[in-house]
């Protein structure tokens, strides 16, 4: 235990007075050796990076895991989902873990895990075992970003929490990004099975660092509320179950989907009496009564439910409606995130300059802007800007991210910090879910209203119609009336996407509020001698 966990108490006074005194911070963090702490740097940068690199890096696998598994196109979803439901699920109670056994044995045993179920996903030879190892490493991939962000912040100098978190942030964002194209390099030049097994070497070299160097910490050990979480399970599964089948089924035309609509809710409702009433719950109270990261998971949640949600729909704007190559149109996406990493760099050095309300108010600015400019996409747009817009928002994004962390942890004692990011990360990853679920779900009803729509008001005589055909067709011709039909779809469906975009702009403007609800954080010193003393 760290003298930051617990404060030492003297004697102050011949009457006796007992009062705090600011206890040094951990020698790791504040008297210690950068080279030491920039090793553990990158093992910690390691484990985050495959982490996060294999939520997109077996996407594009998917056609020739399709074949080689002998999957249907329904089936070989589950590759995805079962892992994305199994990190869900565990994530909660990776902050418990860790507090029963200690932040580093439950990182080393984390990468382990990820490790050898890597290899395993690799050499599966059927769908079954796919998914079987895929709910593993999902189980064993839960407790990193959480963790590994709890790590991150009790080994820097609290002087240097923006650049900690500007570090970290670039590895959880780049990742993602490059993932579809390391994933389509691996998949076309080796095999599919290389999407996996890039994590062998990469978790060796972050074990071995993190073991040797990472200072070991004492556990605290507290009660399991097993009915908290299992309601927060049953909730989190059904609840994802119901986005990622939602749109195949129907929603709630199915009965699937509405058994996991109300298991969800009744999951929820025992979940949230029973941490009010509970005198151990799932996690401690102490971080909801925090208002500032209370505040700050939301509009994380918010922003990240934005972020995900234009990531799915913009490439299939391109490709399904713009025409673009597949490649053409992963390249359009990736200065976004390039834009973002390099944002990142400078929030983090520039953090703690200048009031981060006032940045993180900035952000939410940009972001508005970019979703702005995408409601007036349309048909004869050129790439330039379709890549303006996204610039806007990697800018956004990135200038959000640094002072919306540094706030919501830079306040939370070191020893909730682990629960706090088990925490926010589970609201994160439900809110990406239901941003990409609801985005799909209002374009596809947007798309067949507008259709009917255009289809209501079409005359055959008018001229504007011949000119949406060839010449050489008429649209009183089967063929002819087929091209037209199809040339309705395309432009509804445009419109679909900009009003889905014009949608995500209002909202992230309804949202800008929330920025005035935050607290100035205060010096770092008088932060540890609040928490000291409390």
């Amino acid at each position: 235990m760290t003298a930051l966990d617990e404060p030492a108490s003297v004697m102050d006074g011949p009457q006796g007075r007992r009062r705090r005194r600011l206890a040094p911070a951990p020698a790791l963090a504040s008297d210690g050796l950068p080279a030491r702490r920039g090793l553990i740097s990158l093992g910690l940068l390691l484990a985050a990076v495959m982490s996060a690199l294999d939520t997109t890096v077996v996407n594009v696998a998917m056609p020739h895991m399709q074949g080689e598994l002998s999957a249907s196109a329904e089936q070989i979803t589950w590759v995805i989902t079962s892992y994305i439901v199994a990190t869900a699920v565990t994530t909660p109670v990776s902050g418990w873990v860790a507090s029963r056994f200690g932040l580093k044995p439950t990182v080393m045993a984390a990468i382990i895990g990820f490790t050898v179920t890597s290899t395993l996903c690799g050499v599966a030879t059927s769908l079954g075992e796919m998914v079987a190892f895929r709910v593993l490493q999902g189980v064993t991939a839960a407790a990193l970003a959480p963790l590994l962000q709890a790590i991150f912040l009790n080994i820097s100098p609290p002087g240097n929490y923006g650049r900690t978190m500007a570090l970290y942030s670039t590895a959880i964002i780049a990742a993602p990004v490059l993932g579809p194209v390391v994933g389509g390099y691996l998949t076309e030049y080796y095999s599919w099975r290389w999407c996996f097994y890039i994590n062998v070497p990469g978790g060796i070299l972050s074990l071995l660092l993190i073991w040797t160097l990472l200072p070991k910490d004492a556990p605290r050990p507290r009660r399991f509320d097993f009915l908290g979480y299992g309601a927060l399970a049953a909730f989190i599964a059904a609840f994802q179950l119901m986005l990622d089948r939602g749109g195949t089924l129907d929603w709630f035309g199915s009965r699937e989907i509405c058994a996991e609509a109300v298991i969800a809710g009744i999951g929820m409702w025992i979940f949230v009496t029973h941490t009010l009433t509970s005198r151990h719950p799932l996690f401690p109270a102490a971080l909801v009564q925090n208002r500032n990261f209370v505040i700050c998971v939301v509009i994380n949640c918010v922003f990240t439910m934005f972020l995900y949600s234009s990531m799915t729909l913009l490439p299939l704007m391109m490709q399904g409606v713009m025409g673009y190559p597949v490649l053409f149109s992963g390249v359009l996406n990736m200065p976004r995130g390039l834009t973002t990493v390099l944002v990142l760099q400078v929030m983090g050095r520039i953090d703690g300059r200048f009031d981060r309300r006032v940045l993180v108010a900035m952000g939410v600015g940009a972001v508005c802007i970019a979703y702005w400019q995408m409601g007036h996409y349309d048909l004869s747009m050129s790439p330039g800007q379709v890549v303006g817009a996204t610039l806007f928002q990697g800018i956004g994004q990135g200038i959000i991210f640094v002072p919306i962390s540094t706030l919501g942890f830079g306040t939370l004692p070191p020893h909730l910090r682990a629960d706090g990011a088990s925490f926010a990360t589970m609201i994160r990853t439900m809110g990406a879910s239901l941003g990409i679920a609801a985005a799909q779900a209002i374009t596809a009803a947007n798309t067949q209203t507008m259709h009917a729509s255009l289809a209501a008001h079409l005359r055959l005589d008018d001229p504007m119609v011949r000119a949406m055909l060839p010449s050489f067709l008429s649209p009183g011709t089967a063929e002819g009336a087929l091209a037209l039909n199809s040339e309705l779809s395309r432009q509804a469906l445009m419109v679909a996407y900009v009003d889905s975009f014009r949608l995500m702009a209002l909202l992230a403007l309804l949202c800008a509020p929330l920025v005035l609800l935050l607290r100035r954080q205060p010096r770092t010193t008088e932060v540890i001698a609040t928490k000291l003393s409390e």
